[in-house]
């Protein structure tokens, strides 16, 4: 049993799951949410930390700032409650409700911007108002996850070997495609590998990372509004784009199974499956990477009033839409007898 004095001491590399018996085609599912900071991006928030502390960049007066969409936000609180600095998250109207309240609860400040940039996203206008604050005061420390060396070398130190370990013979693997950070870690990892993998990157449809034209996005987690600077496209053998519909129902699908996944993870299986249903699997071994889990996508990819007011009422179907009506109706019910 492992014994530790700060939250980011733990995470756990080596759970899988077998999604074989829920979707009908063999590959495991690495999932990197089970630490005290809920995603993979902890792993990122980590290194760039400490490589900061190292180089001097960090000092007991500095305040950290980051641009973030949720996920690494919160790795980023619990690490500076953990080493006692100040930090401040600028993110925008998509991040859920419960990942801003679980930041402001371990004492970090949220900065909410509302203005579209010129691709349709909310990214251009979050890194401007960060560079702002670094003009306007010498204290703040923007790690920037976006040009960060430190976002891809943490998955080139942990990730990736923790897949080459648990899978020798791996053939395929699918990562989702943000800051590009895993993608890229991953990625030069396998590529001085023993034997070729095939990677394979998941992005959202109206992401520009790959090229493209903006669309609607208000999934938080996968997807870009502009080229992501890390992203180095001769590591990629192959790119998938997922509509957030089909993340929608695979999350719920998941969820009908006991697996309460998160966006980015729905993303990244949906696509996965695509592919590999296009494919001869008999002799293949596929990996794909679950960044997060589902609690805190219950007030929006798990409430149907909210899927059904962007999406509409055919978003999932038949049996999802009576399981999660039967779900609201139970909670509706044990609150009544509660409050009487």
């Amino acid at each position: 049993m492992p014994v530790i004095s700060a939250p980011q001491a733990f995470n756990e590399g080596a759970l899988y799951v077998d999604l074989e018996s829920i979707l009908g085609v063999r590959f495991y599912l690495k999932c990197e949410g089970f630490n005290f900071a809920g995603s993979i991006k902890l792993k990122a928030a980590n290194e760039m930390v400490e490589s900061a502390e190292r180089e001097g960049i960090l000092t007991p007066d500095s305040i950290l700032v980051e641009s973030s969409s949720g996920n690494l936000g919160v790795a980023l609180s619990m690490i500076a409650a953990s080493k006692g600095y100040r930090f401040l998250c600028v993110t925008d109207s998509r991040c859920n409700l419960s990942t801003r309240l679980l930041m402001e609860a371990l004492g970090s400040e949220v900065h909410i911007v509302a203005d579209l940039d010129s691709n349709g996203g909310f990214l251009g206008k979050r890194i401007d108002y960060v560079r702002s604050l670094c003009a306007s005061d010498d204290r703040y420390v923007w790690l920037s996850q976006y040009t960060n060396p430190g976002n891809w070398r943490a998955h080139f130190l942990t990730t990736a070997p923790e897949i080459a370990t648990q899978f020798p013979q791996l053939d395929v693997l699918f990562i989702g495609a943000g800051t590009t950070g895993t993608l890229m870690g991953c990625a030069r990892y396998f590529r001085r590998w023993h034997r070729p993998v095939r990677i394979v990157a998941v992005d959202s449809v109206g992401s520009v990372a790959f090229g493209g034209e903006p669309g609607r996005r208000m999934i938080p987690g996968l997807g870009m509004s502009m080229r992501p600077p890390l992203l180095n496209e001769a590591y990629v053998d192959e790119v998938i784009r997922v509509e957030e519909a089909d993340t929608i129902r695979m999350c719920h699908r998941l969820a009908r199974r006991g697996f309460l996944f998160g966006g980015s993870t729905g993303t990244v299986v949906s696509g996965a499956l695509d592919w590999l249903t296009r494919h001869d699997t008999r002799d293949i071994t596929a990996v794909a990477v679950a960044p997060d889990l589902g609690e805190r996508y219950l007030d929006t990819i798990y409430q149907i009033n909210w899927l059904q007011d962007l999406y509409g009422d055919d978003i999932l179907d038949s049996e999802a839409l009576t399981a999660s009506r039967k779900a609201k109706t139970v909670s509706q019910e044990s609150a009544r007898r509660r409050r009487s």
